[in-house]
C-alpha cells in the first residue's frame, strides 16, 4: 500500500505534515532515524504508517502501561491491529498475543523496555520485525529530564537485530540530548529529522509572585469561564494536589487528583474519569502526565514552577493536541525555586539540574517573547515575536540596543568562544579577574569597552541575548558561549536587534494591584477543503459531542479516541450530508467512516 493512501484510508488525512513523509519513506528504506517532534505534532504516524505498509511487525517501546493502552485502544479504533504486552495482560490475553505475533497478524506491538530485554531470546527473536520506535527516547539520556536507567539497555538492539532499522523519538530534547540518544542506542549512520517546536496554537503566560489564594481565585475564575474544557492542573506537591482539588469542589468544579502517594488502583480510577470525561480537572503531580494520549485537553496550569524546560514544554504540550486553540498558565514564586534547587541537591545530578533550573527561572522573569524563549532553548532561530504570549501581549519598552549586542557577542568570539558568561562581563567591564588575565583577555580590544553599565545591567542584557537566540551555552564543554548564526548577523552589522528596557522596580510592585481576569476560551477555525468559509453551528456541536460520548460508552473507549474535538467542529461547521462528504473531514478514516458515519450524517441533516 502507498504511503499517501494508508495515511487516507486508517487517518483521514490528505497530506502530511512538514517532516513526516521523508521520516517515513527513510525508516522503510532501512535507515536509522532521530526523530525531534514537539508533542501533538504528529510522531505516532512516522512509525505507524511504515508498520502499516510493511512487511512484518513493528515492535514500539514505550514507558508506560496506560500510554501503551491509549495507543493501541487508538489504532484499534481506526482498523489497525496493535496490541500490548505488558503486565495488565491475563495468561489468556498474553497467549493469544504471542499467537498472533508469530503468526504475523499484527503490525504494532507495544512493549516496555524492562519485558522486551526478557523477550528477545524468546518471542522476537521468531518474529519478523519490521522497525523498532523508540517513543520517549530522552529517557535514554542522563542529560534529559526523564532520565530511566532501563532504556540504557536498549542498544541490545541492535546487537541482536543489526538489520532492523530503529527510530527514536521524543519531543524534548537539547543538542547534547540528542548526541547521548544517538550514542547509547548505537544507531547506525542515522538521519536527523527536528521538525520546529513552535507550537502556536498555544498561548503562553506567566503569573509572577501571586499567594496562595490569589493563585486559587485565579484558577476558579479560569475553569469557570471554560465549563465545557478539560484541563490539567501541575503542582510540586502532593499536599497542593489535593488543596487545589478540593477547593475546586469546594466551588462545585468537578476535579480530581494525581499522585504518587495513590495506590495505582487510585491513580488509574483518576486518570481513567479524565480520559472518560468524566472529571473536568486533574491536579496532578508530575507523575501525571507522560501516559495520556488525550487530544482535547484545553488548557494546562502550573501551579508551580516546573523543575526544567524541557519538563515544562513537555507538560504544556499536552494541551491543545488536537491542534485547536488552547492555554497554558505558569505561576512562579521565590518558594519555587527555593523548594527546587533542595530537589536538585538531593538529585545526584546537581550540576546539570541547577543550570536546567536557571534557564527555568530565567523563562519566568524574562521580558522576551516566550515562544522565542522556548524554541531557541532547542536551537530553533526565532527572529520574530509570536503574538501569542503574555509578553507579546503587554510588550516591554525597547531600545536600539544592536551596540550593547555587538560588544558583548565580540568579546566572546575574541575568547575563540571559549568563555563563560560570567568571564565575559569581567571583560566587558574591565576587571582583571584571574581567569581573564591568566587567560591574556585583558589584552582584547574589547577589554573594558562596556564599562559604563552595571554588572547586573550586562547580566540581563546577555540573558536577553540568549533568550532572542543571539548566543547558546554549551553545557557540556563547561558552559562556554557560542555564538549563534543569527547573532553573527548581528555582530556583524547584517541586522539591528533591539533590547528591552530594564525595569528594576516591577519585581516589586505590590501584588494588590492585579487584577485576575477570566479568560473567554476561543477555537480555531476547522480545516477544510478549498477557500470556502464556514459558520460553526454551536447547538449541532453539542449535540455532537453527546452522541460521540454514547459511542465511546458503548464500546469503552474515551470520547477523543472515536473523534477529536477538532473533527466535531469541523463536522459542526460544514455539516457534511452525505458519507462521502463526511470522509472528507480531516481525521475520519474509511474505518471510522464506515463505523460512524451514519449516525452522525443522520445527526448532521436533522440539524440541517
Amino acid at each position: 500500500m502507498d504511503i499517501k493512501e494508508a495515511l487516507k484510508r486508517y487517518f483521514g488525512y490528505k497530506t502530511f505534515r512538514k517532516n513526516q513523509e521523508e521520516i517515513i519513506t527513510t525508516a522503510i528504506g532501512g535507515r536509522d532515524t532521530l526523530v525531534l517532534m514537539p508533542t501533538g505534532g504528529g510522531k505516532s504516524l512516522c512509525y505507524q504508517i511504515p508498520a502499516i505498509v510493511m512487511d512484518g511487525t513493528c515492535v514500539v517501546v514505550s514507558p508506560l502501561i496506560s500510554l501503551m493502552k491509549d495507543q493501541v485502544e487508538a489504532l484499534k479504533a481506526n482498523g489497525i491491529e496493535a496490541e500490548a504486552l505488558n503486565s495488565t495482560n491475563d495468561f489468556n490475553a498474553e497467549t493469544v498475543i504471542r499467537r498472533r505475533c508469530l503468526a504475523g497478524d499484527i503490525k504494532l506491538l507495544y512493549i516496555s523496555p524492562e519485558r522486551l530485554l526478557v523477550e528477545i531470546p524468546y518471542l522476537l527473536k521468531s518474529m519478523r520485525i519490521s522497525l523498532f520506535a523508540i517513543d520517549e527516547a530522552h529517557c535514554i539520556s542522563q542529560w534529559g529530564h526523564d532520565f530511566r536507567p532501563e532504556y540504557t539497555q536498549l542498544t541490545a538492539i541492535r546487537e541482536e537485530f543489526p538489520s532492523v532499522p530503529i527510530m527514536a523519538l521524543t519531543a524534548t530534547a537539547d543538542k547534547i540530548t540528542r548526541g547521548d540518544i544517538l550514542r547509547q542506542l548505537s544507531l547506525r549512520e542515522p538521519i536527523e529529522f527536528v521538525s520546529s517546536f513552535d507550537r502556536p496554537n498555544l498561548s503562553l503566560t506567566v503569573k509572577r509572585n501571586y499567594s496562595t489564594k490569589e493563585k486559587l481565585n485565579f484558577i476558579l475564575n479560569f475553569v469557570k469561564a471554560r465549563p465545557l474544557d478539560a484541563g490539567i492542573v501541575y503542582c510540586l506537591s502532593r499536599k497542593n494536589t489535593e488543596k487545589v482539588a478540593k477547593f475546586l469542589r469546594d466551588n462545585f468544579i468537578n476535579a480530581t487528583i494525581y499522585h504518587a502517594g495513590l495506590t495505582p488502583e487510585q491513580r488509574d480510577v483518576a486518570q481513567e474519569q479524565f480520559k472518560q470525561d468524566n472529571v473536568q480537572v486533574v491536579c496532578a503531580t508530575v507523575a501525571f502526565g507522560m501516559g495520556i494520549d488525550k487530544s482535547n485537553v484545553r488548557w494546562v496550569i502550573h501551579y508551580n514552577m516546573p523543575k526544567s524546560i524541557e519538563n515544562y514544554y513537555q507538560e504544556i504540550g499536552r494541551a491543545g493536541r488536537d491542534g485547536g486553540q488552547a492555554d497554558t498558565v505558569l505561576f512562579y514564586s521565590l518558594s519555587d525555586i527555593i523548594q527546587l534547587s533542595q530537589f536538585s541537591k538531593e538529585s545526584g545530578q546537581k550540576e546539570i539540574n541547577d543550570d536546567k533550573l536557571k534557564r527555568m527561572q530565567e523563562y519566568a522573569e524574562s521580558n522576551v517573547c516566550r515562544r522565542r524563549i522556548l524554541l531557541n532553548y532547542f536551537s530553533e532561530n526565532f527572529d520574530h515575536d509570536c503574538g501569542n504570549c503574555d509578553v507579546c501581549e503587554n510588550p516591554p519598552k525597547k531600545f536600539d540596543g544592536t551596540r550593547y549586542i555587538q560588544m558583548a557577542l565580540s568579546a566572546a568570539k575574541r575568547t575563540r568562544e571559549k568563555a563563560r558568561i560570567s568571564t565575559i562581563i569581567e571583560i566587558l567591564k574591565g576587571m582583571k579577574s584571574p581567569t581573564v588575565v591568566s587567560n591574556n583577555y585583558h589584552i582584547l580590544p574589547t577589554f573594558g569597552v562596556g564599562k559604563n553599565l552595571g554588572t547586573r545591567d550586562w547580566q540581563d542584557y546577555i540573558l536577553q541575548m540568549l533568550q532572542m537566540g543571539f548566543i547558546e551555552i554549551v553545557y557540556d564543554e563547561n558552559n562556554r558561549v557560542a555564538v549563534t548564526q543569527s547573532g553573527s548577523d548581528v555582530l556583524f552589522g547584517r541586522k539591528t536587534a533591539e533590547l528591552c528596557i530594564i525595569d528594576r522596580e516591577a519585581d516589586t510592585r505590590s501584588v494588590k494591584k492585579k487584577r485576575i481576569q477570566l479568560i473567554i476560551p476561543q477555537f480555531s477555525s476547522p480545516e477544510s477543503a478549498g477557500e470556502q468559509s464556514y459558520i460553526e453551528d454551536k447547538n449541532l456541536f453539542e449535540a455532537l459531542r453527546k452522541l460521540r460520548r454514547q459511542c465511546a460508552d458503548e464500546e469503552g473507549f474515551p470520547a477523543y479516541i472515536v473523534f477529536s474535538d477538532k473533527v466535531l467542529h469541523s463536522l459542526a461547521s460544514i455539516k457534511p450530508r452525505t458519507l462521502d462528504a463526511f470522509s472528507d473531514i480531516p481525521g475520519i478514516g474509511e474505518h471510522k467512516t464506515q463505523k460512524y458515519g451514519p449516525r452522525f450524517v443522520t445527526l448532521i441533516k436533522r440539524f440541517s
